[in-house]
């Protein structure tokens, strides 16, 4: 099992990922940028779009970079329905 430090997020996101019950790269795969994002807003309410980018993308096993711009239009619609 790899751990979430292995995707190069940094520390602190792997912090708020084990809180919000996401202890590996695999189990972040299985759940998807989408509802990790859907987890830290409820417990972080700060946390921004690019974090959902950099989580899809590291699923993608692409850099953020990459991120074609519908994908990312996509998921900025997501975004913007989870905040009030």
């Amino acid at each position: 099992m790899a751990s979430l430090a292995s995707l190069g997020l940094g520390k602190t996101m792997e912090r708020k990922l084990h809180a919000v019950g996401i202890h590996s790269a695999e189990k972040l795969a299985q759940t998807g940028s989408r509802e990790a994002v859907f987890r830290l807003k409820a417990q972080y309410p700060n946390t921004c779009v690019v974090i959902l980018y950099y989580l899809e993308a590291v699923i993608r096993g692409i850099a953020v970079k990459e991120l074609d711009p519908a994908c990312k239009a996509e998921l900025k619609a997501f975004f913007n329905r989870l905040s009030p």
